[in-house]
């Protein structure tokens, strides 16, 4: 110790530093408005996935076991046409996985150029919310692996746009405008350009349907025939309710919506 400087002198290090962090404490917990690192603000929030960014993210509809759903799913820009056999066969392996749930079953499917259309019935909201994510999983990797094979460079990663679009059928007048839209949607997008009269879409489940109005099934099926493998339905609306507005007719063409 110097000579001249006193003990208590000595010790005013340890004071500032209490004061400084009582100091920096006070000003941390202040609250600072229109900081620029929160709150509401122009491009805030999760990124949309592409110009075409699927549903909001709304809390689903409680659904009753008695309702069937019609489901759109749309893919992802540069995947590709769906159209092709080996997305066909694709999605076939996926119904294939999904016919093992008892509470979600696939009624009727159909692929288009870059969606795939679907009747589905499920025991609740939770019970299609789960059956339609093991469907997606399923297909996207058999789909990735499917395109891997005809390109030649291995795929990874999404398929299927952020959300699925459900439609809670409630009515024999939506069931059957359900059905109408799901097998001959190919009619309204002209996919049917080229196919002979009456032929039915050889990418949806209509081939084994017994609700066309037109006598017997017009598409013959081979032993050998690759069918996509569907539920039969158990509601009321899907097996007798939707027939109070009459048969479909394979040459109809849905109208939009």
């Amino acid at each position: 110790m110097r000579r001249g400087v006193t003990e208590t002198e000595c010790q005013p290090s340890l004071i500032n530093i209490g004061e400084i962090k009582m100091a920096t404490s006070r000003r941390q917990g202040q609250l600072r408005f229109g900081d620029p690192r929160g709150g509401r603000r122009p491009g805030a929030g999760r990124p949309p996935r592409g110009p075409r960014a699927s549903e909001r993210h709304e809390a689903r509809a409680p659904l009753r076991k008695e309702h069937p759903v019609h489901v759109t799913l749309r893919v992802v820009e540069g995947l590709g046409r769906l159209r092709r056999r080996d997305v066909y066969r694709a999605m076939r392996r996926a119904l294939i996985t999904s016919l093992r749930r008892d509470d979600f079953r696939v009624v009727h499917l159909s692929i288009q150029g870059n969606h795939i259309h679907l009747v589905v019935e499920a025991t609740n909201a939770t019970a299609l919310a789960r059956g339609m994510q093991g469907l997606q999983i399923s297909a996207a990797k058999h789909i990735n692996r499917a395109i891997g094979r005809r390109t030649g460079a291995r795929r990874r990663g999404q398929v299927f746009a952020d959300r699925y679009h459900p439609r809670v059928i409630t009515s024999p007048r939506q069931a059957r405008h359900a059905l109408a839209y799901v097998l001959n949607t190919w009619r309204r997008h002209g996919a049917d350009r080229g196919a002979r009269p009456g032929r039915l879409d050889p990418y949806a489940t209509g081939a084994h349907w017994d609700g066309w109005a037109d006598g017997p099934v017009v598409t013959r099926l081979r032993p050998d025939a690759e069918i996509l493998p569907v539920a039969f339905p158990t509601t009321w609306l899907l097996t007798t309710g939707w027939k109070r507005h009459r048969k479909v007719s394979p040459w109809e063409r849905p109208g939009a919506g």
